[in-house]
C-alpha cells in the first residue's frame, strides 16, 4: 500500500510508526504515549519544514495537539477519514437568446476549495463545478467551460500567456461572444497585460477574474467576481482585455480594470487590485455594467491583431541603493535582450551604473526605464543623472506600469530583433498602456 501521499509533512520514525498502523491524514486515531496519556482525535498534515518529531491532532474541542514522538508511543486507527465530496449539481439551463460565454480555467483560488482537515487550500474545483453551485449565471449567459491548466500563477511564464491567447483566439474565432479568464491573483496583472499586447482590441470582452478567498469561504469573493466578470464578457459594449475585481471592501461594486493599468496592491483583502494613473473602464453594480470611459475598444470593431509570441530574454530589474554594475553586466552575460528598469523617482538610478549600462547599451540590448512610485510618470529631463541615463540611450516609458513594461517588452522582443524597431514598439501606444495624463 503507498502511502507517499497520504501522510503529507511526516517523516523518519514517526511516520514509519503511522505506515504500520496503516492510518491516513483526517483518520480518527488514540494516540498512546503511557498507561496516563492517551489522546484522541484526527490525524492533521504537517509543515515540511515543521519539527518532524510531533504527532498533530485536531482535538474534539477544535484545538491541535502536537504530541511528540517517543520509541514506544502507539497509534491506533479508530476510524477512516471521510473524504469531503463536492459533487456537481450539473449546469443550470440556459435561457434561450443569450449570449455565448466562455470560462477558461488556469488555476488560481477562485478555483480551489479549503480542505478542513489540513487547513490548506487546494485546487479541487473544476471550472464546471464553480458554475453549478452559482445557478443564477443561467440568466445571465449560455455558459461553456474548460480547463486550459491549474497551476498557480507565479509558476506561469510567457509559454503560458502565449497558450491563453492561441486558446482565447480559437473560441473567438468559433464566435462565442465573451470569454472568462479564471486565474491566480498574484500574477494576474501580468497575464492581463499580455493578453492586452497577444489580441489586440478584441472583437469581444476578455475579462481575467480571481479570488482573495476560495468559494467556500463565508467572506469569499469568487462568486461575486465571477458573475460580474460573466455579466461583462457577455453584455459589455467594448472589446477589451480586463479584469473584475472588488472595487471596495464589500460585495456591492466590482470595478473592471483595463488589462494594462492594473495590479494587486495588497496581499488578501479582497479589493487589492487597483488601476493605476487612471480609473476602471467600467463597474458591475446592481447586475448593471456602468461604462466609465468613452476611449475604448467597441465590440466587432474590426481591428483585432492577433500576436502571441513572446520572449523569454526580457528582464524586470528593480533599482536598490548599493547596487554594484556586476548585477548589469551579468544580465548581459546571460544573454537577455532586454531590461526595464523600476528606477528611484522621475526614473533615476546611481551614476555607478552608467558606464556599464552604456555598454550593454551599446551592444543592442534594450533598456526602457519605468519609477518605483505607483504613480505619475516618468521624467528624466529634470535632474542631471536622468539626462545623462537619456544621453546614453536608455528609453523613458512616460507613465507606463514596470510589470506591464516587462510584459510589452517580452511580446516586443518576439517581432523584432532590430533595436530601433524594438524602441519605437515600446513607445507606441498599443492597448491604453501608455501616455494618458496622470492623476494627481
Amino acid at each position: 500500500m503507498g502511502f507517499s501521499d497520504r501522510l503529507e509533512g511526516y517523516t523518519g520514525k514517526v511516520r514509519e510508526v503511522l505506515e504500520s498502523a496503516e492510518v491516513d491524514i483526517g483518520d480518527e486515531v488514540e494516540i498512546v504515549v503511557d498507561e496516563s496519556k492517551k489522546f484522541r482525535g484526527i490525524l492533521m498534515s504537517r509543515y515540511e519544514l515543521a519539527d518532524p518529531d510531533f504527532i498533530v491532532l485536531k482535538l474534539p474541542n477544535g484545538y491541535n495537539l502536537g504530541i511528540r514522538f517517543r520509541e514506544k508511543i502507539k497509534v491506533e486507527k479508530l476510524s477512516e477519514t471521510k473524504k469531503p465530496i463536492f459533487k456537481p449539481l450539473g449546469k443550470p439551463q440556459h435561457l434561450p437568446s443569450l449570449p455565448k460565454v466562455t470560462i477558461i480555467g488556469t488555476g488560481g483560488t477562485i478555483a480551489s476549495r479549503i480542505d478542513y482537515r489540513t487547513g490548506a487550500v487546494r485546487p479541487v474545483l473544476t471550472v464546471e463545478d464553480l458554475l453549478s453551485i452559482m445557478p443564477e449565471l443561467a440568466s445571465i449567459a449560455e455558459l461553456d467551460a474548460s480547463i486550459l491548466f491549474s497551476m498557480f500563477s507565479e509558476d506561469m511564464t510567457p509559454r503560458e500567456w502565449s497558450m491563453m491567447a492561441e486558446k482565447i483566439d480559437q473560441y473567438i474565432k468559433k464566435g462565442v461572444d465573451g470569454v472568462v479568464i479564471a486565474h491566480g491573483t498574484d500574477t494576474m496583472g501580468y497575464s492581463a497585460a499580455a493578453l492586452s499586447f497577444a489580441l489586440q482590441k478584441p472583437p469581444i470582452p476578455i475579462v481575467l477574474v480571481g479570488a482573495q478567498r476560495s468559494s467556500d469561504r463565508p467572506s469569499s469573493d469568487s462568486a461575486t467576481n465571477l458573475i460580474a466578470a460573466v455579466k461583462v464578457a457577455g453584455h459589455a459594449p467594448f472589446g477589451e482585455v480586463c479584469v473584475a475585481m472588488h472595487h471596495s471592501y464589500s460585495d456591492d461594486i466590482i470595478a473592471i480594470h483595463r488589462g494594462t493599468r492594473v495590479r494587486k496592491n495588497h496581499t488578501s483583502s479582497r479589493d487589492a487590485f487597483k488601476s493605476v494613473n487612471t480609473e476602471p473602464v467600467a463597474f458591475y453594480k446592481n447586475g448593471e455594467i456602468i461604462v466609465n470611459r468613452k476611449d475604448l475598444n467597441t465590440r466587432y470593431s474590426g481591428q483585432y491583431v492577433f500576436n502571441p509570441k513572446f520572449s523569454d530574454k526580457a528582464l524586470l530589474l528593480k533599482f536598490f541603493p548599493g547596487m554594484s554594475s556586476e548585477i548589469i553586466e551579468d544580465i548581459w552575460m546571460r544573454g537577455y535582450r532586454g531590461i526595464i528598469i523600476e528606477g528611484s523617482g522621475l526614473g533615476h538610478v546611481a551614476r555607478r551604473l552608467l558606464p556599464m549600462l552604456k555598454k550593454i547599451l551599446d551592444d543592442g540590448i534594450f533598456v526602457g526605464m519605468t519609477s518605483q512610485c505607483i504613480y505619475g510618470r516618468v521624467n528624466m529631463r529634470v535632474y542631471s543623472t536622468g539626462r545623462d541615463l537619456l544621453r546614453i540611450g536608455v528609453t523613458p516609458l512616460d507613465d507606463m506600469l514596470p510589470e506591464t513594461a516587462y510584459v510589452k517588452l517580452s511580446w516586443a522582443l518576439a517581432q523584432s530583433t532590430d533595436i530601433e524597431e524594438i524602441v519605437k514598439i515600446m513607445l507606441t501606444p498599443l492597448a491604453g498602456e501608455i501616455g494618458e495624463r496622470s492623476l494627481p
